[in-house]
């Protein structure tokens, strides 16, 4: 495919010709399927981009943060909400910023400025937002696959992992526990039909009582979400359960890339087989679920996604001070009419 021939197509002329694009537009390039390497004859071709915000969005009334066409399946971030996104090291728009150069569509001097210095917004939180993700896209599989058989130890090691990356969540929304801690694990289970089972040990001292109600219903709702794994009717199609898995993985070797060499890298080469094989159905058994060897993989990834956040070099946040500087270096440009 010619790729640099889509945005002549009359079907994209809003980005021209729409008065928060035009010449806002920074960046525009492949998402999905095309910049993963994992097309086949039946991928859409999905667009994402940047536009800077207007002046107005700068220092007047107007507010605005995306546009979406829906017909082309394009979304174009402003630029203030892109920088909050990549901050909080969002999956799916980290990955715009480490595209082949031949997926960029149009890529001017502030876009391409962009995507130098995508090392800026690189932090440890990429750990549980590519965590969170992956985790959210295996239970969506489960769900799907409606498996009355789920091993219970898999189960729970899953509900492990997610509450793990909510309790890491809370430490942003919720007081902290200066005066006790609470602590999950796995261990030998007490419940006579379980073989393991999370535990907790919590020790808390003049807490606040709403902030822990909180705390509780949001650990509570995720063991609810899990208990209703094997119950659903509600069957996808095989090229959407295989897809669900395929992307499962793929976050993982793109969070592993970037814990350990601080390098976004959209395109999986070295893995692309291994991808497109999960995406064929390669790993799926004659009644619809997935082999005990797909799931081996999972496990592989999850254990060097571990030690990946154990000794990576990422700071635990990102640069504020050197972000704030380019930002402000970005939107002085556009309040002095100089894009």
């Amino acid at each position: 495919m010619d790729y640099s021939e889509i945005l002549k197509r009359k079907e994209y002329g809003f980005l021209r010709t729409d008065e928060h694009l035009g010449k806002y537009v920074i960046l525009l390039g492949l998402s999905g399927s095309y910049s993963y390497g994992t097309d086949n004859a039946g991928s859409d071709i999905d667009i994402r981009g940047v536009a800077l915000n207007r002046k107005s969005d700068l220092i007047g009334l107007t507010r605005y943060e995306q546009y979406v066409d829906a017909g082309t399946d394009t979304t174009v971030y402003t630029f203030q909400k892109m920088v909050g996104l990549l901050l909080s090291c969002n999956p799916n728009t980290v990955e715009l910023l480490g595209l082949r150069p031949e997926h960029y569509l149009y890529l001017n001097g502030i876009g391409r400025e962009l995507v130098e210095n995508a090392g800026m917004f690189l932090s440890k939180r990429a750990i549980q937002s590519f965590g969170g993700y992956a985790d959210a896209q295996l239970r969506r599989l489960e769900n799907a696959l409606a498996r009355d058989a789920y091993p219970q130890a898999e189960k729970e090691k899953h509900i492990f992992q997610s509450v793990k990356n909510a309790m890491y969540d809370f430490r942003k929304r919720y007081e902290k526990f200066e005066n006790g801690s609470l602590r999950i694990y796995m261990d030998k289970a007490v419940h006579p039909e379980f073989d393991t089972e999370i535990f907790m040990d919590a020790d808390l001292r003049h807490y606040p009582l709403r902030d822990y109600k909180n705390i509780w219903n949001e650990m509570n709702n995720i063991v609810k979400d899990y208990d209703k794994l094997g119950k659903r009717n509600r069957k996808k199609d095989d090229n959407h359960l295989n897809k669900h898995a395929m992307h499962l993985v793929r976050l993982f070797m793109m969070a592993i890339d970037i814990l350990e060499k601080g390098e976004i890298r959209t395109y999986r080469q070295k893995e692309h087989d291994l991808l497109l094989s999960i995406r064929r159905g390669d790993f799926q058994k004659e009644d619809g679920t997935f082999r005990g060897e797909f799931y081996g993989i999972v496990s592989d990834y999850e254990k060097k996604l571990e030690e990946a956040a154990k000794h990576t070099c990422l700071p635990d946040e990102p640069d504020m001070g050197r972000v704030q500087e380019y930002v402000m270096a970005v939107n002085g440009k556009v309040v002095r009419d100089e894009i």
